[in-house]
């Protein structure tokens, strides 16, 4: 007989003014708990909402009913999915406790024992300068990472025809380029603050540079599908991939992009899509459509975790984010958790369950 619910506890870690981590901690009848992870930034009053009535749905309800009721539903807005998606986490969490073995034997098991990793270093990166993109990317290399990925154009927008925010975005990518050499990958997040003739100029700048991928250069919306199949066969004349996605739900959003040949590379979030097994059913997708997956992953502690154990058994995996040194708190709230990068690879997660434990008491 399945256990039951019998606590459902949110809480929220305030790490800077750009950035609270939103945690939801499920505990079982036997006394086992899990946690998982539904962080948006600037929405926690509503996350906060959402958990609570959630926990008045679920309390005293059996796990097997539970995991069908936490089913991705694409209806569903971005807040609840959210809120599902770290109740997923922590249902498979609880499961691979309760068994003893790590979750992503639970998926399947690991297709690889290390997991390729980048850093994204742009909160960590106070100074904007091209000096100061350049110190955040040599102190990556330095923790063991060789992959980097910045976000330069700050204040850019796709109606802004000002050259001086593209240029400026454009020193600092070339400033880090000429830092780390031709043997560290860098990549570009746009932030989708480009229109489409900007993105076009970007995308044969970027085949120059060398750059592995360029990130969500346009909106991700209706009007600019067919904008952003033309900047694919671009950045494939230019020699490089483009990627996107990262706010997509469940399997649905993800199709769009697959369907209309739009991305080299997708980019699930384990937070957004409904948790680990829905980020399975869109890698498969996306492996049919022979485009690569690299989970999208700025977040805390728990998803990090997460996203190493579904990053573990994917396929057509390519490399995970992790948004590198932006507080200590990403270690210290959980000590000796998060695996080392060794040579740009995570070592791959062999606790029970998720493999971490945060001490939640007044974090709420």
């Amino acid at each position: 007989m399945a256990e039951t619910i019998t606590r459902i506890t949110p809480a929220i870690v305030t790490v800077s003014e750009k950035t609270k981590w939103f945690f939801i901690e499920l505990e079982t009848s036997d006394g086992v708990r899990g946690i998982g992870e539904a962080t948006r930034f600037g929405h926690e009053d509503a996350l906060l909402a959402v958990s609570r009535e959630l926990a008045k749905m679920l309390q005293g309800r059996s796990e097997d009913e539970i995991d069908a009721l936490v089913r991705y539903d694409a209806k569903t807005g971005a807040t609840p999915r959210a809120v599902i998606s770290a109740t997923e986490q922590a249902l498979w969490d609880i499961r691979g406790k309760r068994a003893g073995v790590p979750v992503h034997q639970l998926l399947g098991g690991a297709v690889r024992d290390q997991i390729p990793i980048y850093a994204n270093i742009n909160r960590r990166t106070d100074d904007r300068t091209p000096d100061g993109f350049v110190a955040g990317a040599e102190h990556a290399l330095a923790a063991g990472y060789r992959v980097i990925k910045i976000a330069p154009f700050d204040g850019l927008t796709p109606d802004d025809d000002d050259d001086a925010l593209y240029d400026a975005g454009i020193a600092r990518i070339q400033a880090v380029c000429r830092a780390v050499g031709s043997d560290i990958g860098v990549m570009v997040d746009c932030h989708w603050r480009m229109n489409p003739v900007r993105a076009e100029q970007f995308i044969k700048t970027a085949g120059g540079m060398g750059l592995v991928w360029v990130e969500c250069p346009l909106p991700e919306e209706a009007e600019f599908m067919g904008d952003l199949k033309h900047l694919h066969l671009c950045a494939a004349e230019a020699l490089i991939l483009l990627a996107g996605g990262e706010r997509g739900g469940g399997i649905d959003d993800f199709n769009e992009f697959l369907d209309a040949g739009i991305y080299d590379v997708v980019m699930p979030d384990v937070k957004y899509t409904g948790g680990l097994s829905e980020t399975q059913r869109i890698s498969m997708a996306a492996g049919d459509a022979k485009v690569a997956v690299s989970p999208h992953n700025p977040s805390g502690p728990v998803a990090h975790m997460a996203s190493l154990h579904v990053s573990a058994v994917l396929d057509n995996f390519m490399i995970l984010e992790h948004q590198f040194d932006e507080t200590p708190l990403f270690h210290s709230l959980c000590p000796g958790a998060v695996p080392p990068v060794i040579d740009g690879n995570s070592v791959l997660p062999m606790a029970p369950g998720l493999g971490i434990t945060l001490d939640l008491d007044g974090l709420s």
